[in-house]
């Protein structure tokens, strides 16, 4: 049977998409290509899936409500793995209207899909950015701490579409699973996110600028990991009038300034460091509780941060040069 995945041409969708077709599945991938950031990424990451037979990308907006039902109706899709978004938190207070676009009207436009279609099962992403700012107390984030203090645009969408999601699934029984990404890296990773941005950096001579004066600790969780997860949770449906949300993390937070370390070592450089004071959106640390992702699909994050840092650099090399 063939399974949609909205944002396949990006990060988390595209290996995904992969890990999919791998087992024999037919994919439609779903990605509007917008430019967010370096605009030859999507394009080299849908060449990749579409070297597949089985695997067809599909140039979309998804909050075009009609036309993505109209995909979901042709392509007979009974499963649905909904990771496109507006994705950066500090992005979020420069265009907020990206945001309620692509994380409240396309998520919205994903349910009613799902709701029209009688969908077998919804999986799509939340984030770790729901509960807010709080500081580790030895213990993991878990899903049922408070999420009603956002920090950030962004996060609040990502609270949104949980609520949404509830909603459509006590009124139309639709089976769903929403899971809260923590901090994910790898190969073909966002250039938004610190541990590429600082790569560039680093590799070309410029000072990095390392925020909360490096006193930050981040649930870094590399991407095969995460792949594990999804396809495992995809593969075993939530109850129609039981939704629910789980953390997927790697349960092993790691200081920013232990991860510069850490890529340092990978590239043969030093950075030059200048610190800077929290940035308004972020939060000072993540750490994710996953005993009930394990306890459903045997999820067991294996690659650590000093062997999953040298993996992306190896890609970085090959991929800029």
């Amino acid at each position: 049977m063939t399974v949609i995945v909205t944002g396949a041409a990006g990060f988390i969708g595209m290996h995904v998409a992969e890990r999919l077709l791998e087992r024999g599945e037919t994919v439609v991938g779903v990605d509007n290509f917008n430019t967010y950031y370096d605009p030859a990424l999507k394009p080299a990451r849908a060449e990749r899936l579409e070297r597949h037979p089985a695997f067809r990308m599909v140039r979309m907006d998804i909050a075009e409500a009609e036309a993505f039902e109209a995909l979901v109706r042709e392509t007979g899709a009974k499963r649905i793995v909904h990771l496109a978004a507006q994705a950066g938190v500090r992005y979020s207070i420069e265009n907020p209207f990206a945001y309620e676009r692509a994380n409240l009207a396309g998520h919205l436009s994903v349910l009613e899909a799902a709701r029209r279609t009688e969908a077998e099962h919804l999986v799509y992403a939340s984030s770790s950015s729901v509960y807010g700012d709080r500081p580790l107390a030895g213990q993991g984030f878990s899903e049922d701490d408070p999420t009603d203090s956002p920090v950030s645009l962004y996060a609040a969408t990502k609270k949104a579409n949980e609520l949404m999601s509830a909603s459509y699934a006590n009124l139309y029984g639709i089976p769903q699973s929403g899971l809260r990404f923590f901090t994910v890296y790898g190969p073909w990773g966002r250039p938004d996110m610190a541990y590429f941005s600082f790569t560039q950096k680093i590799l070309a001579g410029e000072p990095i600028e390392v925020f909360g004066e490096g006193r930050m600790a981040r649930d870094f969780t590399y991407v095969d990991d995460i792949v594990d997860g999804i396809i495992g949770v995809l593969d075993c449906p939530a109850e129609p009038q039981a939704p629910r949300v789980l953390n997927i993390g790697d349960s092993r937070p790691v200081g920013l300034m232990d991860m510069i370390s850490t890529l340092e070592a990978a590239l043969g450089r030093e950075a030059i460091k200048v610190f800077r004071p929290m940035q308004p959106g972020d939060v000072t640390a993540t750490y994710a509780d996953v005993a009930k992702l394990n306890a459903l699909t045997g999820y067991d994050p294996k690659v650590k941060l000093e062997d999953g840092i040298p993996r992306f650099v190896e890609w970085y090399r090959g991929f800029y040069g």
